[in-house]
């Protein structure tokens, strides 16, 4: 939850427009996974541009005012069980959350990816738009 918190609390300095985010500590074998995730996110992602975070981390992307964030190199989630459904968008499954409908986690890659979608965008329009990113560099 404390997580969850910090993707949508915004920096106190308003000059920066940097976004709170806590990263994540990805397992070894996540990281470069991660960073090449980072190096191919998009610019623009549903009409919302690529702001910086606080702290900034390669592991952490954020676009709008926080309206979109994404943590990769996190846990899987606790909530799924192995019985769970996952819904794959363009070769990607996604994990959606029972108990926070705006979060999505990609699990069946190297590196779990959690993306949190507020309510004013479709999620399958910005699942559908990180799909590509994610599929060409975590294995």
């Amino acid at each position: 939850m404390k997580s969850l918190i910090a993707v949508f609390a915004l920096a106190a300095a308003a000059c920066s427009g940097a976004v709170r985010v806590d990263p994540p500590s990805p397992p070894a074998e996540a990281k470069v996974a991660c960073e090449r995730l980072s190096q191919a996110l998009p610019r623009e992602l549903d009409g919302e541009r690529r702001v910086p975070s606080e702290p900034p981390s390669p592991y952490v992307a954020v676009w709008g005012a926080g309206q979109i964030t994404l943590r990769c190199g996190v846990e899987r989630p606790a909530a799924m069980s192995p019985t769970d459904m996952v819904d794959e968008i363009n070769g990607v499954g996604w994990y959606a959350d029972p108990y926070k409908p705006t979060l999505f986690t990609s699990v069946n890659r190297e590196a779990y990816v959690q993306v949190t979608i507020s309510v004013t965008h479709k999620p399958g329009d910005v699942l559908v738009e990180l799909a590509d990113p994610i599929k060409t560099t975590i294995p």
